[in-house]
């Protein structure tokens, strides 16, 4: 049941409904009337009894003041997409008495929209495992026989025309069809020849009907859920006719590619013959004999891998938010780094015209070297005194020329920014 809740304010003409669910409606659809835009959806909310209440702010005045009889119904602008719907108002005869700013329209005036889970929740547990087995075991059948189904799809447009014509001429010749109706006649007396045969199969049906005679506390229970699941079903089959409007737009938006659909399907022959040891190992990888061994366990175990994720997930965010600042730091060094790992394995190559990639001068503590002998050091004689410590303070980044945007070097203690390599 749908009811409708009015709520006045300024800004507009506002009128609120109350739907039972809201069909993926968001604040800022549209209002539609009469095929053009007239309005938006302001906000949606809960009503105490746990429905939707949309509320709705119509501003073109040609619509103004709405009638009573108008109707209210959610549709979809498109069938792919997701929170694509809108309000479409179906405005009340001109005649009739307006709805004033703050009034109501009747909950029979109202409609939901009916999506496909909707469809399959009106199916029973047992229905759903019905369907589930009729979907594998017409898989079983086509397996190892697609050239027949493919041959059987080529024809099946042919046989399609072949009946429409036999039935035309059904109609047109009526001698024909009258000569039908007699050989038919005659078939019915071969078969009354044949009443020994016939009584035989109705031994049969009623070996049969015993069987299930003997379930019939099973037969019982399927009996009684029958009447619930048919008014369930009656109601959703009632507001599927909206959605099958809107698929009809589909349809006929689909007419034109389908005519190329044949040269499409010759190609594709080879590719499906070709797919079929592919088609029968994802079979084994969807369902296989056994525990924990296929794609239809791991869909039953992800409830708790979603549990865990809760978890984990949100520290993960946390540790790599912690450590931006860290990777932000250090990326300044890959030149250093990079040019480290390049260049320290030439150090001590082979002698050459450009000499070696490194300046090596050996030092030892106590002693120095001349000429082939080694001689102590005197005790004032510094052995690093030729070197100069300091003379390149690099701020981070620094060891590459500055970028355009002024990101490198970056600015830190005991560090002098203008230390780059030369260059423009």
């Amino acid at each position: 049941m749908v009811a409708i809740v009015v709520f006045g304010g300024g800004g507009g003409y506002r009128v609120s409904a109350v739907f039972e669910n809201a069909g993926q409606l968001v604040v800022g659809n549209q209002v539609w009337a009469s095929g053009r835009p007239v309005g938006e959806i302001t906000d949606i909310g809960l009503t105490a009894d746990g429905r939707a209440r949309v509320e709705m702010r119509i501003d073109d005045d040609s619509v103004l003041p709405l009638r009573r009889g108008t109707s209210a119904r959610i549709r979809a602008a498109s069938l792919p997409g997701i929170a694509n719907r809108y309000v479409e108002l179906t405005l009340g005869p001109g005649n009739a008495p307006p709805i004033p700013d703050g009034g109501q329209i009747p909950a029979e005036r109202t409609q939901a929209p009916v999506d496909l889970d909707q469809v399959l929740n009106a199916l029973g547990p047992r229905t759903r495992e019905g369907l589930r087995q009729l979907i594998r075991g017409s898989g079983d059948a086509y397996t190892g026989r697609a050239r027949e189904a493919d041959r059987s799809a080529r024809y099946f447009a042919p046989a399609l025309q072949a009946t429409t014509r036999l039935t035309a001429e059904l109609v047109r010749d009526s001698a024909t069809f009258e000569q039908f109706l007699r050989d038919a006649s005659r078939a019915v007396g071969a078969l009354a020849e044949r009443r020994d045969e016939l009584s035989q199969l109705v031994a049969n049906a009623n070996a049969t009907a015993g069987a299930i005679a003997s379930r019939n506390q099973q037969l019982d229970r399927a009996l009684a859920e029958l009447p619930g699941t048919l008014r369930q079903a009656s109601s959703t089959f009632v507001d599927l006719r909206s959605t099958l409007d809107d698929l009809d737009v589909l349809v006929a938006a689909s007419k034109p590619a389908t005519r190329r659909l044949a040269p499409f399907f010759r190609e594709l022959a080879p590719l499906v013959a070709q797919a079929r040891p592919a088609i029968a190992d994802l079979r084994v990888l969807v369902s296989a004999p056994g525990p924990d061994n296929d794609l239809i366990d791991l869909v039953t175990r992800s409830p708790r891998l979603a549990a865990l994720t809760d978890v984990v997930f949100p520290r993960t965010i946390r540790a790599l938010n912690r450590s931006l600042e860290v990777v932000d730091y250090a990326r300044l060094y890959t030149p250093d780094l990079a040019a480290w790992f390049t260049k320290f394995g030439a150090v001590a190559a082979n002698y050459d015209a450009n000499g070696h990639y490194a300046r090596v001068q050996p030092i030892f503590g106590s002693f120095r070297l001349n000429g082939n002998t080694l001689e102590p050091r005197a005790p004032n004689e510094n052995a690093l005194a030729s070197f100069q410590p300091g003379r390149y303070r690099r701020c981070p980044g620094g060891a590459v020329q500055p970028p355009p945007d002024g990101s490198a070097p970056r600015a830190a203690p005991n560090c002098d920014p203008s230390a780059v390599p030369p260059g423009p």
